[in-house]
């Protein structure tokens, strides 16, 4: 069905930015979202970032204004943008299309690790 690879992730030094892609394999069909979740160490896996199928987004309250999720429907791409990074952003970041209205189904990429450290 839907694969989906995730990459651009790495070590950046605080207040540093980041670009992550998750390309996804095929058309998404009845496409409902796609999303960025990510889980720190010792942690559970939290919602970064949502971006509807029409386009509206949400974000954590922990990235507001320092992240932006978009996508390119052309290129089956999603990106999540991270800017002025914390080290509290330390965490693998997981792609997440879901798939139906009402009834759905997710898919998830396999993570790229994000480590924010001086």
């Amino acid at each position: 069905q839907v694969q989906l690879v995730e990459s651009g992730g790495g070590l950046v030094q605080p207040g540093g930015s980041l670009r992550l892609s998750c390309a996804a394999s095929g058309r998404l069909f009845s496409l409902n979202s796609m999303a960025w979740y990510r889980q720190a160490p010792g942690k559970e896996r939290e919602l970064a970032a949502r971006i509807s199928s029409d386009g509206w987004t949400n974000y954590a309250d922990s990235v507001k204004g320092r992240f932006t999720i978009s996508r390119d429907d052309a290129k089956n791409t999603m990106y999540l943008q991270m800017d002025s990074l914390k080290p509290e952003d330390t965490a693998v970041y997981y792609c997440n299309v879901r798939l139906g209205r009402f009834m759905y189904t997710d898919y998830w990429g396999q993570g790229t690790q994000v480590t924010v450290s001086s």
